[in-house]
């Protein structure tokens, strides 16, 4: 059969294409107008998160320059916009909302496994060159709802599920940040204690030497050098207790351990010098008198466990603010609003669409009858 049987086929019968081509053109638009279900979008956008360039380290609490709870995170500050994405594809964020919502019933699910599975299937998530994020929720109502006010409630739920997965990402992100402050401040709180009781048990020996022996004070330049070791001192404790957590995260042949070793061994070096003796230093412990030194090593140890004590309390009251603030660390550019427009059914687009397919569909059964007529 060639082109032009094809086309006289079709002009022959071309009434009868036409009129079921017609009505189910007609028989679409109306399924689609009054019983499909209308769908509605409303997107928010979040701008990317910003990044946070802190270093971290115990040993840079001694100038002041850093955060504990830096050295316990990895120094890990604001995640990217690819975390935030994956957060928001989460179980966990979509049962925020679902539980928010009420969705299992919306949905009619049996459970919320079967609800996290229908709101992940209409969730649509976009992220931009720029780092914006753009979340929507396709929200459907039920049949035929040309016949009910569910339309307005649903371009309401729309926009409202959609600022919910922002407030989940939210609370999730803060709650994550709140727990690396609370980890911080629990760590300096331990070690508060401990420093505490050094401190009191030092001084509580300074002062009952001191009323034995009936000394008070030493020559400015012991207590120079003093001074000095302390401060060394504090410095190989707190290098100490970052070496010791590093270690528990690290392989042994980590750059950083091994700085943090190099480090500690020098520090070590530097304070054994003074301890003997050293041209370095204009006066060593070793060259104090007895008793002197006696009462150079209370004193020296009394400035240590102070240095350190000090540190710690300032960290601690840091963390403690960072693990109490409710400050939203989400940005959000625009928010979701009821959309005024359905995403869905198209109505017209669709009808026509269905037109041709049903005109290509009923051509071909023609051509095809004739086809056997002609073989008989």
């Amino acid at each position: 059969m060639n082109y032009h049987q094809i086309l006289n086929i079709i002009l022959f019968h071309k009434n009868v294409i036409i009129k079921i081509t017609g009505l189910s053109i007609v028989l679409i638009f109306l399924i689609l107008f009054f019983v499909y279900p209308i769908s509605y979008e409303s997107a928010v956008t979040v701008l990317p998160p910003e990044k946070n360039s802190q270093m971290g380290g115990l040993s840079s609490l001694l100038g002041g320059n850093g955060d504990i709870s830096n050295l316990i995170t990895g120094g890990i500050g604001g995640g990217s916009s690819q975390l935030f994405v994956e957060i928001l594809k989460s179980r966990t964020a979509a049962e925020y909302v679902i539980k928010k919502h009420n969705l299992i019933n919306f949905y009619n699910a049996d459970d919320m496994y079967e609800a996290v599975k229908k709101l992940d299937n209409n969730v649509n998530i976009e992220i931009s060159k720029e780092g914006i994020i753009r979340l929507d929720v396709n929200v459907s109502t039920h049949i035929f709802p040309l016949f009910s006010d569910e339309r307005k409630n649903v371009r309401k739920l729309s926009a409202d599920l959609s600022n919910s997965f922002i407030e989940a990402l939210d609370n999730i992100n803060r709650n994550k940040l709140t727990s690396k402050a609370k980890q911080a401040r629990e760590y300096i709180e331990g070690q508060i204690i401990i420093t505490k009781g050094m401190l009191d048990s030092v001084e509580t020996c300074l002062m009952m030497f001191q009323k034995t022996n009936k000394t008070i004070s030493l020559p400015e330049q012991v207590k120079a050098a003093i001074d000095a070791a302390a401060k060394i001192k504090a410095e190989i404790a707190t290098t100490e207790i970052e070496l010791g957590m590093e270690q528990s995260n690290l392989k042994d042949d980590n750059r950083t351990l091994i700085a943090l070793r190099s480090k500690l061994e020098q520090l070590r070096e530097q304070y054994n010098k003074m301890e003997m003796g050293s041209q370095d230093y204009l006066v060593s412990f070793k060259e104090v008198p007895q008793l002197g030194r006696d009462l150079a090593s209370l004193l020296r140890e009394v400035k240590i466990q102070n240095e350190v004590y000090l540190l710690l309390q300032q960290q601690y009251y840091k963390e403690k603010i960072q693990e109490n603030r409710d400050l939203p660390t989400i940005e959000v550019l625009d928010e979701a609003i009821p959309p005024q427009n359905p995403t869905g059914p198209r109505v017209i687009f669709s009808s026509v669409l269905a037109g041709v397919f049903v005109f290509i569909l009923i051509s071909l059964i023609i051509i095809y009858s004739e086809q056997k007529k002609l073989k008989k």
